[in-house]
């Protein structure tokens, strides 16, 4: 089963003009940098959600986050992460958009907007979707 908490660890490192690399070894081509290592962080997670948006379109698996070890985390924001649960749900159980869309009685179409990371759904949408698939979304915040 999918982790539930998509929480990936950031390797950082300063290159030789002095600006901080930021780089997601758990997700192919995720690296970016920044002036500072707040600015490195906070890119990383916009590179972390745009990587995640590429696999997605390309019909990939997403990897499996691995443990921090002490690294700074970063994660895709709350709505991608939805996302992200519902894609892989549908993957691990073998359902089609088809099927889950008959489970929502929506139109097919609606579950390829529901998956697909450009478009913008709402959070219920992607809650009813999960829940359709045995799934349950949980929020949490945490000091950042």
């Amino acid at each position: 089963m999918y982790p539930t908490r998509l929480a990936f660890p950031v390797d950082l490192e300063t290159d030789e003009d002095g600006r901080v690399v930021a780089r997601v070894a758990d997700v192919p081509g995720c690296v970016t940098d920044g002036a500072s290592r707040d600015e490195a962080l906070a890119e990383a997670a916009d590179a972390l959600e745009e990587a995640i948006a590429a696999l997605m379109e390309a019909r990939r698996d997403v990897p499996v986050p691995s443990p921090a070890r002490g690294r700074p985390r970063v994660v895709p924001g709350a709505v991608m992460a939805a996302k992200v649960a519902l894609y892989m749900a549908l993957r691990e159980t073998g359902t089609s958009n088809v099927a889950l869309a008959q489970r929502l009685g929506v139109a097919e179409t609606e579950v390829r907007r529901m998956i697909d990371p450009r478009h913008k759904t709402k959070i219920g949408r992607l809650e009813a979707g999960l829940a359709a698939l045995g799934r349950r979304l949980v929020v949490s915040v945490e000091a950042a």
